[in-house]
């Protein structure tokens, strides 16, 4: 993994300058140092057999000899971030979870497609290295990576004064993969027919924090419910905080053996836009599919934030995963075996829909029937 944390380009890593300028600028070597101890046997938990050297490079190496296997091999790559749910990690103090957020919204982006995730890097940016609080974020991020079946091979941590709070961070990551060619899953693969079988979110997952946190952290005076992370909440059996922080799930391994064993054509991962947004983008222009309500109740986090803001249905959906993280479009011949193989990944799934010629009055993907007890 590459580390070259809050080092400027002349200063290489591991110099000591914390008493120095830098340091009365701000910026700590020694404490990112420390950092980087702290997290190497976390990193080494997520190595890959074709990963190359270890800690301290310029540039993560993976040997891509393996790719010679493959016929005609296609190279995905996704990157993106957690939003705002960082914000509840920093006020519960807990930031050994984080790291499955962002590895779950990277590698799931790129399953989709039927791409192996390979390898994983990170970057962190915080406002003050804390070693310990950098060492878990990017333990999470090494577990999850392990999860994923992915190498955490290179990374940044830089440290921001005067842009970010001494307790201030946020986290980013991009993912690697590839797919043979002929294997592809998308749009062109979709057929009149298909069944949309949906699976379970773990909970809110990484979108739509900022809506949440406004109608459930918010001040009274701005319209929110004015509650605190260690609020028990009866629904959840647990405090708001804990709720909140609930890892995103993360499909990778499950949905790769989804499009090796099945006859699956497309998948989706239901982050932000909702649910009828997503699954639209792989839906081919002459298709359109109905999404049954009836057949799953979210979980409860959703329904307190739609009645304690008062939130029109047709917003929530817009902005949460309503309780379903991931959707696959599977020949009705493979349903039956594809939701067995869900289950034996410990993924909860369901028929929730299916494909058909255009009948849409409204949209391609149309969301019709109530949840249970809504």
């Amino acid at each position: 993994m590459t580390e070259s944390p809050t080092a400027p380009s002349d200063v290489p890593p591991g110099t000591s300058t914390g008493s120095g300028a830098y340091a009365a600028a701000g910026v700590s070597i020694e404490a990112a140092d420390r950092a980087i101890d702290l997290m190497k046997g976390w990193v080494e938990k997520s190595r890959r057999p074709e990963v190359i050297g270890g800690l301290g490079g310029f540039a993560g190496l993976f040997d891509a000899s393996a790719l010679t296997r493959y016929e005609r091999p296609l190279l995905a790559t996704s990157t993106d971030g957690v939003g705002t749910k960082v914000a509840i990690a920093q006020l519960m103090d807990k930031h050994d979870t984080i790291g499955f957020d962002l590895v779950g919204m990277v590698v799931d982006d790129l399953v989709v497609c039927g791409a192996e995730p390979l390898f994983m890097t990170d970057y962190i940016a915080c406002g003050r290295v804390v070693p310990e609080r950098i060492a878990a974020i990017v333990k999470g991020i090494a577990e999850a990576c392990v999860v994923a079946g992915c190498a955490l091979i290179g990374g940044e941590t830089a440290e921001h004064p005067g842009l970010l709070d001494p307790d201030d961070y946020d986290v980013a990551g991009a993912t690697t993969g590839v797919v043979e060619a002929s294997r592809l899953l998308g749009p062109g693969r979709v057929r009149p027919g298909d069944v949309v079988i949906a699976m379970e979110a773990s909970g809110l997952h990484s979108n739509g924090y900022s809506l949440v946190r406004h109608v459930l952290l918010g001040s009274p005076d701005a319209g929110g419910a004015g509650w605190t992370v260690d609020r028990e909440v009866e629904e959840f059996g647990r405090t708001l905080g804990e709720e909140l922080l609930e890892p995103t799930r993360i499909y990778a391994k499950a949905c790769l053996d989804l499009a090796e064993r099945t006859e699956t054509h497309a998948m989706s991962h239901v982050t932000g836009g909702g649910l009828a947004a997503n699954l639209e983008r792989v839906l081919p222009e002459e298709l359109s599919v109905r999404v049954d309500r009836s057949t799953w109740t979210p979980q409860p986090v959703f329904d307190v934030v739609r009645r304690v803001g008062q939130v029109p249905q047709a917003d929530l959906e817009a902005t949460l995963n309503c309780g379903v993280g991931m959707v696959s479009l599977t020949a009705p011949e493979s349903v039956d075996a594809a939701i067995a193989l869900l289950a034996g990944h410990g993924i909860r799934a369901w028929v929730a829909g299916e494909a058909r010629r255009d009948d849409r009055d409204g949209g391609r993907v149309l969301l019709e029937g109530q949840h249970p007890g809504w």
